[in-house]
């Protein structure tokens, strides 16, 4: 099966990567969201052919006219995939610049993308600017506050600020967000491997950074909400 995945994947990737490159002129937010339609029919044909029927709910959280940062937990590769093209409305995602170096795969990956190089200071700081400008152009920002892929047994890993601080800054609503069931596909410690199962992904309702003193007492809010639903709504 992981064979079969890959093939299909690097076979639809470079349609997708061809459509990205002839709309490149167009203008934000009309760019990124011709990319998020374009990606919800690539993704789906590709979870269907991969035998993963994928579910989303909670999209109604989302109001009408409103910009959000979105937080999501991260266990696999394919919540990359799952994340992008049902976030409803233009969004980009936080993503590692590394990433984007990898041939047709990174054309696709920098246009739904802010890239940040974690180790490097300013790169770091430039990123965070990128995320307000995202806003201020009316498209989500979606970010993994765990930073990458949870190893771990547990629920969720520690949250980093960056979400937090960027929602409090900018007076931004914070949306949750909770895929379930991506680490039993694609496993952060299985090489070669792709194992099909149902996805979901959830939206939780709007959190307002003005209930809270600083981004740190929003972080173990949002974190204990995020973990306790995603305990409680396992899927089967």
């Amino acid at each position: 099966m992981a064979l079969w995945a890959l093939i299909l994947f690097t076979v639809t990737i470079i349609p997708v990567a061809v459509i990205v490159i002839l709309s490149s002129w167009l203008k934000e937010p009309d760019k990124t969201e011709f990319f998020r339609i374009v990606s919800i029919g690539w993704i789906r044909f590709f979870l269907f052919m991969t035998a993963c029927p994928f579910k989303v709910k909670g999209k109604e959280n989302f109001r009408k006219g409103k910009v959000y940062v979105v937080a999501v937990n991260h266990n696999s590769f394919v919540d990359v995939l799952v994340l992008t093209p049902f976030v409803p409305g233009p969004n980009k995602t936080i993503a590692k610049a590394e990433m984007a170096k990898i041939p047709i795969f990174g054309t696709v990956y920098r246009r739904g993308s802010i890239l940040v190089d974690r180790k490097d200071k300013d790169s770091r700081v430039k990123s965070f600017i990128e995320m307000t400008g995202v806003l201020k152009k009316g498209m989500h920002m979606c970010i993994y506050p765990e930073g990458t892929r949870n190893r771990t047994k547990l629920p969720m890993k520690d949250f980093h600020n960056g979400a937090f601080r960027l929602a409090q800054d900018t007076g931004t609503p914070l949306i949750p967000a909770v895929i379930f069931n991506t680490k039993k596909i694609l496993p952060v410690d299985k090489t070669f491997y792709y194992h099909p199962h149902r996805i979901e992904l959830h939206f939780l309702p709007e959190i307002s950074p003005d209930n809270f003193r600083d981004f740190e007492e929003m972080k173990d809010a949002v974190r204990k909400t995020m973990i306790d639903y995603f305990v409680k709504n396992q899927p089967g």
